[in-house]
């Protein structure tokens, strides 16, 4: 499998977490505001990049300041449409990433002609890279045993020196209350800075709004990156990513899974945001 691209280090953005243990709180909260956003059928998505939402993360995660990034995808602006209550936690993330190129089409056509695609497995290396550089240790909540022992001898060989203290696939239904309580201290107990949570949209999103408060870690929502990393399931080429066409790659390898969200989330959203049109 290639290596997702991992954007280079900007000049003056990367947080030197080993020189500064604990970002300043003013620095972090200019942060969490200094990202222009619009919103798309009323749910937040911001014009950040890769490296702007790494230094965010690891300054969230190197404060125990908690926090959640959401890696948003036109699935996940439909979901918000329908869901007052999701649009809610969505819109109240520290960073709403476009990583749908269809969203980075819309913020354009909304006037943030600079807005690039971060796309969640690159983020991933992206803030994976920056951990292990500052000694901050990451965790895994999510994917299935067999993928989660993948990921994390990548993880630990890609970037040497990352630590990944806790690594949990949970079950397949809904947790009970002590089980889910016990998780949480399970990931406290562990220390790490930053946990990646692969349960898919909305499940990770309504997971990580939940735990906000009982962690002091910065929790990034990745959806199927944990599958895409390890090659448990394959990407779109390049050239259909960039022609906003890897819907119709995932559906043709699960089209049994996956045509009511992209046949018909994909046409309600463009419909919608037909009606939508641009700002006056």
């Amino acid at each position: 499998m290639p290596r997702p691209q991992v954007a280079s280090d900007p000049p003056g953005t990367v947080s030197d977490l080993a020189a500064t243990p604990a970002a300043p709180q003013k620095r972090l909260d200019a942060r969490r505001q200094a990202c222009p956003a619009r919103r798309i059928l009323g749910m937040r998505v911001d014009a950040t990049s890769y490296a702007e939402t790494a230094d965010l993360v690891l300054d969230l995660g190197a404060a125990r300041a908690g926090g959640m990034v959401c890696v948003a995808t036109t699935h996940m602006v439909m979901e918000a449409f329908d869901s007052p209550d999701f649009m809610r936690l969505v819109n109240a993330a520290d960073r709403v990433t476009p990583d749908g190129v269809p969203l980075v089409w819309r913020l354009r056509a909304l006037g943030l002609r600079h807005a690039a695609r971060v796309y969640g497995p690159a983020l991933m290396s992206e803030i994976c890279a920056r951990a292990a550089r500052g000694g901050v240790s990451v965790g895994l909540y999510g994917g299935t045993p067999a993928v989660l022992g993948q990921l994390r001898d990548l993880l630990r060989q890609r970037f040497p020196g990352l630590e990944v203290p806790f690594a949990l696939s949970p079950p397949f239904r809904e947790l009970r209350a002590q089980e889910d309580a016990e998780i949480g201290e399970a990931i406290a107990a562990s220390g790490v800075g930053v946990l990646f949570v692969g349960l898919g949209c909305p499940k990770q999103e309504r997971w990580m709004a939940a735990h906000r408060e009982q962690l002091d870690c910065a929790m990034v929502g990745v959806g199927a990156a944990f599958d895409f990393l390890t090659g448990t399931k394959p990407q779109a080429p390049p050239w259909l990513q960039a022609a906003g066409l890897e819907w119709l790659f995932r559906l043709a390898c699960e089209p049994r899974r996956l045509w009511r969200r992209y046949l018909v989330g994909n046409t309600r959203f463009l419909f919608h945001t037909a009606l939508q049109g641009k700002p006056s």
